[in-house]
């Protein structure tokens, strides 16, 4: 018997309802679960391309309805179109995306964003905050919990034993200090009492090496500092027409 798989439209306004439908009628698909699409009712209709808390309610009680068959076991899983994240904001909804959401609408404490492909694997310490935040938001407590929950899971997606790597904040991971002290005082700290967790992960790391040194088989999965320093090298690699 084949899973079912709660696909949600994301914003209405958007293409996420086009990709939702692609997505649900692709024989790949449809030979390994059965996907759901939820969306909102055949009578609503919304603009394309325009933005409107209207969208921005509708993409999420689509959301919510598909957490709440999940746990309580009508569906075995969740794929997501894209929200729109100012939608979400004029329609009065705090979150910035669905990996907050999701976390508040099954009450788990202690989550992650990770972005997995086979060449790379990766997870933000941080997530869609303003790049000048997040030196302050890095402490050692943080991103000790980002390390031991991706140590912890990894092995659920196979990896029985995780390499880890932490990527560094400043450039050349700070140069002992004269380009920036976060890795001595808070990035290494972390690492250092990861290690003494029994937790295997080196680091902190040059931003501009250690992504490629992870696509060569020397670490499973890369802890980044924030969002971009994440998203890029994953999704560089994944539209690249050539193997980098």
């Amino acid at each position: 018997m084949r899973p079912i798989v709660a696909i949600t439209v994301g914003d209405p306004a958007g293409i996420g309802p086009e990709i939702a439908r692609k997505a649900a009628d692709d024989p790949r698909v449809r030979v390994v679960c059965d996907p759901v699409i939820y969306a909102p009712p055949d009578n609503v209709h919304f603009a394309p391309g325009v933005l409107s808390a209207d969208a921005g309610r509708a993409a999420y009680d689509a959301i919510c309805a598909a957490v709440r068959d999940a746990v309580e076991g009508r569906v075995a899983a969740i794929a997501t179109a894209p929200v729109n994240k100012l939608g979400f904001s004029r329609a009065g909804l705090p979150w910035k995306g669905h990996t907050d959401l999701l976390a508040a609408l099954t009450h788990t404490p202690r989550v992650a964003m990770m972005f997995w492909s086979e060449p790379l694997k990766v997870v933000l310490a941080t997530v869609h905050v303003p790049l000048a935040e997040v030196p302050g938001l890095l402490t050692r407590e943080l991103l000790g919990e980002i390390i031991e929950l991706t140590a912890r899971e990894l092995p659920r997606f196979g990896i029985r034993a995780p390499r880890l790597a932490l990527a560094g904040l400043n450039p050349h991971a700070g140069e002992e200090g004269l380009l920036g002290v976060e890795e001595k005082t808070v990035l290494s700290p972390a690492v250092e009492d990861a290690r003494a967790r029994g937790i295997v992960i080196d680091g902190p790391f040059p931003g501009d090496t250690i992504f490629g040194r992870a696509t060569r088989g020397e670490f499973d999965a890369v802890i980044a500092c924030y969002h971009d320093q994440g998203l890029i090298p994953v999704k560089l690699l994944l539209q690249s027409p050539v193997p980098l």
